[in-house]
């Protein structure tokens, strides 16, 4: 798995900025990130980690949290969730 490019410590509170949402849209099949001029389809897991990005919670409460109502790893959870986190703010989908 590739290394993050964007790094950024378990205390931030990662949130969608301004005239980015997450939508469940039936026409594109699920849910979707909606951002200007832009729409990226979301899988299962992605959308679970975006529900809990509102700016309030760090990023250790949302690994756990994930880690508790999935009962899996949090090492891994903790991979994941940085690895897409990481990967929408690079491309401006998300506030650090």
């Amino acid at each position: 798995m590739d290394r993050p490019a964007i790094q950024f410590s378990d205390s931030v509170c990662p949130r969608l900025p301004r005239g980015v949402r997450l939508s469940h849209n039936e026409a594109q099949g699920g849910w979707v990130l909606l951002a200007p001029e832009r729409v990226f389809k979301t899988d299962a897991i992605a959308v679970e980690i975006l529900k809990r990005c509102t700016g309030e919670a760090t990023l250790d409460a949302i690994v756990d949290d994930l880690a508790k109502t999935f009962a899996a790893p949090r090492e891994r959870i903790h991979t994941d969730v940085v690895t897409l986190l990481s990967s929408l703010a690079d491309k401006k989908l998300l506030e650090l």
